[in-house]
């Protein structure tokens, strides 16, 4: 459906030896090793939300100006107004986010920004209308990108009951 540009399939490894030497913290710590290495994948897949965003902001809004009806450019509508503004700052709070993360917050940052670029993305479209349903514009690709990022590196599920657990250590401790 989306990140064409990244395509996925089934691995399978059978009978397969691995030299002791290159086993990381030996024997039966894969699971960990895999957890240890989902906040780096969470802090970097966090850009690529942000990057979805501007990019849906780089397509819509100068169609917003270019599009007439009514005699004048959809974006000196209020209403289109309104929209822009809260894509504008909705990658702003995003971008901020992203540069001030600690460890910690990566499942916070990556279900944030997830949820709200999915939410940018079909404003994009909307401001589009039916040029930004069909596949002549790029923003019906970015609203299909941006929904991976809700189910990649754990689901914004997955994220909800990370951060869900984080809190009840933090205030039973």
């Amino acid at each position: 459906m989306g990140m064409r540009g990244s395509p996925t399939g089934d691995l399978h490894f059978d009978n397969v030896k691995v030299p002791k030497e290159n086993i990381l913290l030996g024997e039966g710590a894969g699971a960990f090793v895999l957890m240890r290495g989902l906040n780096v994948e969470r802090l970097l897949g966090s850009a690529m939300p942000v990057g979805i965003m501007q990019a849906v902001i780089d397509q819509s809004f100068p169609y917003a100006h270019e599009r007439k009806q009514f005699g004048r450019p959809i974006g000196k509508f209020q209403l289109m107004q309104g929209k822009m503004a809260e894509m504008y700052s909705s990658l702003s709070a995003c971008r901020a986010y992203l540069y001030t993360i600690t460890n910690h917050e990566c499942a916070s940052l990556i279900m944030f920004v997830s949820d709200t670029c999915t939410k940018v993305a079909l404003e994009g479209i909307q401001i589009l209308g039916g040029n930004g349903y069909v596949n002549d514009y790029p923003v019906n690709r970015y609203m299909r990108d941006a929904k991976l990022m809700e189910i990649g590196a754990g689901t914004t599920e997955v994220r909800k009951i990370i951060l869900g657990r984080y809190f009840n250590d933090y205030f039973l401790d």
